[in-house]
């Protein structure tokens, strides 16, 4: 298997598996919300790197021209970015207000504060 002509594969696996590390392993809000972002990023990789063929051309009938590339996933990429970045930004602005109102935004000061259980044996 030629691991070198499947790159942007590679890449997209790298970043998946390094947003979803970031999401479990971290108990900060903010980090979490990091991590969903270079999880949505491996996504929109997988995406758009089937779209786009070499030496392939916009679809705009033409001559001279045999190979198209598929529009379709970069327009639907865009709009996934575009609800991406609301999604980050609703979730910074409630960390913000998570922040006024306990004064953290680690995930087990908050959880303790509000006197739940933090760990899996307590009860």
């Amino acid at each position: 298997m030629n691991v070198a002509g499947h790159y942007a594969y590679v890449a997209t696996v790298v970043l998946l598996v390094g947003g979803l590390f970031i999401v479990m392993s971290s108990g900060n809000l903010v980090k979490k919300l990091i991590g969903l972002g270079i999880f949505q990023t491996s996504v929109y990789l997988l995406y758009i790197a089937p779209g786009k063929l070499i030496g392939g051309t916009a679809p705009i009938l033409a001559e001279g021209f045999r190979t198209y590339s598929n529009p379709l996933p970069h327009v639907l990429i865009l709009t996934a970015i575009v609800v991406g970045v609301a999604t980050l930004a609703l979730g910074l602005a409630i960390a913000v207000r998570i922040r006024e109102a306990y004064g953290t935004v680690e995930e087990d000061e908050i959880l303790e504060r509000d006197g739940a259980p933090t760990g899996a044996g307590e009860q």
